[in-house]
């Protein structure tokens, strides 16, 4: 089956505290606004009018997980297997000025999705002032949800995404698209919500100004600097105000060969032993992050 999803699009959050996200996403991660009107606001770490969208609310949640198809053809080629992948329709148009096409749909795990055409970009507009470390682009996303195999034959059926790495018993699985980068959406076994949202660092030495920026505002880092095994990238994560957890990730592994590719299957689970199977640098994740968890927003 060929991409359909070309990349991660963009993170809608709600969340009840808009000031306060928007003043770590500038001053921590170095986004800039793009567009604020009342009750919502666009963020972007490069020219994209929007990559993560606050939407203001009573409750701190996941409202939807943007995937990023290349053309209006394979939005509405999308669409058509909604209904036959088990999930459902909520809506046939693009939820944001900034897309030419979209299709939003619910899983029946309770997942959000919106398969939708390029983001407008501003090609020569990737570089922006700011005080914070200037992240590259959004990249990538890990959901939770009560049943893996479920939600990535859902997402294969109808976004043409492929497995890329898991491990033996589904407690953590990978899923790449059409941008063959290791993976844009990891999928995590609990209770339906999501683990983090990352965005993509230019280099090693911005890790050193991202601790240095969360000591100035009383926070720190959750786990990191590390190397991950699976996706070969570095990484680093903090919680921002609204609770939810962000990943500062280093360039990924890419899968140079489709059609050819193997998934890899990781069978040493036992910790300590499986550490490096899991982290190159060899440090364990800690408690906090491994059951760390952020709701999805109740579809009506």
């Amino acid at each position: 089956m060929s991409h359909l999803v070309h990349a991660l699009g963009h993170i809608k959050i709600n969340t009840s505290d808009i000031d306060g996200v928007v003043h770590d996403a500038t001053e921590i991660l170095g986004l800039h606004v793009t567009h604020s009107e009342a009750g919502q606001v666009w963020l972007s770490s490069n020219g994209r009018a929007a990559e993560l969208v606050l939407i203001k609310s009573p409750e701190n949640a996941t409202h939807t997980i943007g995937l990023e198809a290349l053309t209006v053809e394979a939005v509405r080629e999308a669409e058509s297997r909604v209904e036959a992948a088990g999930c459902r329709v909520l809506s046939s148009e693009p939820s944001m000025e900034c897309i030419k096409a979209g299709v939003t749909f619910a899983t029946p795990e309770g997942l959000r999705f919106e398969i939708h055409t390029p983001i407008r970009d501003g090609i020569y507009d990737r570089r922006h002032p700011t005080r914070g470390v200037g992240a590259g682009r959004l990249d990538h996303a890990n959901l939770i949800t009560p049943d893996p195999d479920a939600t990535r034959r859902q997402l294969t059926a109808i976004g043409g995404l492929k497995l890329s790495e898991r491990m033996v018993n589904d407690s953590l699985s990978w899923m790449y698209g059409g941008n063959r980068q290791h993976h844009i959406l990891g999928i995590v076994k609990g209770v339906v919500g999501l683990h983090h949202y990352s965005f993509e660092f230019r280099e090693f030495n911005d890790y050193l100004k991202l601790g240095d920026l969360l000591d100035r505002f009383d926070k720190q880092m959750l786990w990191g600097p590390g190397r991950h095994r699976p996706g070969d990238n570095t990484y680093a994560y903090y919680t921002d105000a609204c609770g939810a957890m962000v990943e500062c990730a280093g360039q990924m592994a890419l899968v140079a060969d489709d059609n050819d590719f193997e998934p890899n299957v990781i069978t040493n689970l036992a910790r300590p032993g499986n550490v490096r199977t899991m982290n190159v640098w060899g440090t364990p994740a800690p408690q906090e992050w491994r059951e760390f968890h952020f709701p999805f927003a109740k579809i009506a």
